[in-house]
């Protein structure tokens, strides 16, 4: 898996957001809420979809599968926008993140995540900050199939 690390401007995001946890994995259904409805959103940046997680402070540090975290549905807006009926704003913030660049199953990327928690960042001499993570599922995303490929963005501090 290809990675860099990127510094980050902040972004306006407008979407849909629903509480849940890894145990009551909500994903779909917020996704189902979201898609008929992006179309609504004015002055989106690019097509690119964000998944994104607002966790808890130490939420990795203690994991428990039935922690509740927040996810959002959302695009990256270029300035201050109405906001659909039923959407909300997030404002993303600045801040250095690892990327990777994923190529696989959708349904496989818990992989990727245990990959990346329990061998890169260990190894990497920079530690995870309590910022959001997000997912940017651009033109080459493909629900449910092998060729697909998103980056993932997770938020880390120099030690």
């Amino acid at each position: 898996m290809e990675v860099h690390i990127e510094n980050l401007e902040a972004k306006q995001l407008v979407g849909m957001r629903m509480r849940m946890s890894f145990a009551q994995n909500r994903t779909a259904e917020l996704w189902r809420s979201f898609m008929p409805r992006r179309k609504e959103i004015s002055l989106q940046v690019e097509p690119v979809l964000y998944s994104l997680q607002n966790y808890p402070e130490g939420f990795f540090e203690s994991f428990n599968p039935l922690t509740e975290f927040e996810k959002w549905a959302a695009l990256e807006v270029s300035e201050a926008v109405t906001t659909p009926e039923g959407m909300e704003t997030f404002l993303l913030p600045a801040g250095m993140y690892a990327v990777f660049l994923y190529k696989g199953l959708p349904s496989e990327g818990a992989k990727a995540f245990q990959y990346i928690m329990g061998s890169w960042l260990p190894a990497s001499g920079i530690s995870l900050d309590n910022r959001p993570y997000f997912e940017k599922l651009g033109e080459k995303y493909r629900n449910d199939s092998p060729d697909s490929e998103e980056e993932i963005w997770i938020p880390v501090r120099k030690n």
